[in-house]
């Protein structure tokens, strides 16, 4: 049974309310629920929020299941692990089914596709690892051009360095930038682990364009300007 998971605070310090904010001609978290609609691997969706209004708001897209999140699982601090763990079990409780995968979509990635979270969800089934992850290439490297501060003599060192130092980019280990645009989580590795860095992980690319997600007013302005792009190149396609 696959689980599709849609959490969503109402508060958010890098841009108010952004969860329910306009992008271009809709909410933010309608691009999620539109590119949810053209996947057929999954079986159920429940959106966890604080929000009475979010909530409300998700149920116009047909969505069940909504769960109000407690207090304690709303805050700065807590982990979204936890928030997932909770989910879970009571979607269990209420549904007397055991849930096999969780697949996290995050709503701050809307330019993410179908395929993503289809290719995610079928590397998961093949590798049968604990954790899927989503990630592009980044636009630095710790091998080659990435640096840190020894705390030992304050000094800027590379941050992954090796015995033969990396003079050109491509010469440099593959490394990734996660995205939130789709995680994917075996139910026993979420209550064997504290932390997904812990399970065991496989990385599903996802193209940088299709992976970026919205932490910043600068982002959420990057992003409507590569959404108003998409959308008059489709007027003159």
């Amino acid at each position: 049974m696959i689980l599709v998971t849609v959490c969503m605070r109402g508060g958010s310090k890098g841009v108010p309310n952004k969860n329910s904010k306009k992008l271009l001609d809709k909410p933010l978290m309608d691009y999620t629920f539109d590119c949810i609609k053209e996947v057929s691997s999954i079986d159920d969706i429940v959106v966890s929020s604080d929000s009475e209004e979010i909530l409300q708001m998700s149920k116009k897209h047909g969505i069940e299941k909504l769960y109000k999140r407690s207090e304690e699982l709303s805050s700065d601090s807590a982990s979204k692990w936890d928030v997932f763990r909770d989910i879970v079990l009571k979607y269990e409780k209420e549904n007397n089914i055991k849930v096999e995968y969780l697949v996290d979509l995050d709503v701050t990635v809307p330019r993410r596709k179908s395929e993503h979270i289809e290719n995610a969800i079928n590397l998961m089934l093949k590798e049968k690892v604990d954790v899927v992850i989503t990630g592009y290439e980044p636009e630095r490297n710790p091998y080659f051009n990435m640096m840190e501060i020894d705390k030992s003599n304050n000094l800027a060192k590379i941050v992954k360095k090796l015995d033969t130092p990396i003079v050109c980019r491509q010469d440099a280990p593959a490394v990734y930038g996660l995205s939130p645009a789709v995680y994917v989580v075996e139910r026993e590795a979420l209550f064997k682990y504290d932390h997904w860095s812990n399970a065991k992980c496989s990385i599903s690319p996802i193209e940088r364009e299709y992976g970026l997600d919205i932490d910043t007013q600068f982002d959420f302005e990057f992003m409507e300007f590569l959404l108003e792009r998409e959308k008059n190149e489709r007027k003159h396609v």
